[in-house]
């Protein structure tokens, strides 16, 4: 890739381009830049309901994953190949994971990705992310939906092949999730503020 005066850059991929133009996004403090489906998107500050639900989701990880995970909030993750740089909620990575070239750390090192839909994220929480992160060949996709059409709901995606995910579970807030080994969580949604 060349740069020149600081402005232009002539890349030799898109990928490369996009992440150029990511890293050069001027977005207010706590808001989130994406690559997603190809754009570059910024994301507004998350509601207090949204936060509390992500503290009381990475607590319960937090004691089930094993010691050498880590439990991550708006860590980078990357799906070259879907041109996606996502910054999800909640991540659960091994620790041991090598980073790409790029410094990126690659969606295969993701066991677990979560994603607490917003007013502004809500339809790419339910499609283009879920899709990238099977294309990324993360195990599990956890979302949790309290804008659902029918009411506060969460689904469960896994078992990703040839870029698709099965739904493993499904339910409405007040049923429990249940994660599969490694995890062998319940976390009881019953919990999550309303509202």
């Amino acid at each position: 890739m060349h740069v020149y005066d600081g402005d232009y850059v002539k890349a030799d991929t898109e990928w490369e381009e996009l992440c150029w133009i990511r890293e050069r996004t001027d977005a207010p403090k706590g808001c989130r830049v994406e690559i997603v489906d190809g754009l570059v998107t910024v994301t507004p500050l998350a509601t207090v309901r949204h936060h509390l639900i992500a503290a009381q989701v990475h607590r319960c990880l937090y004691q089930a994953v094993p010691e050498n995970w880590g439990v991550h909030q708006w860590w980078d993750i990357a799906v070259p190949e879907r041109l996606a740089l996502l910054v999800p909620d909640l991540v659960v990575v091994r620790e041991d994971f090598r980073f790409a070239d790029d410094g990126l750390c690659p969606a295969a090192a993701a066991e677990l990705v979560v994603e607490i839909t917003s007013k502004a994220t809500a339809s790419r929480d339910r499609t283009a992310k879920p899709a990238a992160c099977a294309m990324g060949s993360v195990p599990l996709y956890l979302l949790i939906d309290g804008r659902a059409p029918g009411g506060p709901a969460f689904t469960l995606h896994g078992a990703p092949e040839n870029g698709v995910y099965r739904v493993l579970e499904s339910g409405r807030f007040g049923e429990p999730i249940k994660l599969p080994a490694p995890f062998d969580l319940v976390i009881d949604t019953g919990e999550f503020p309303q509202s």
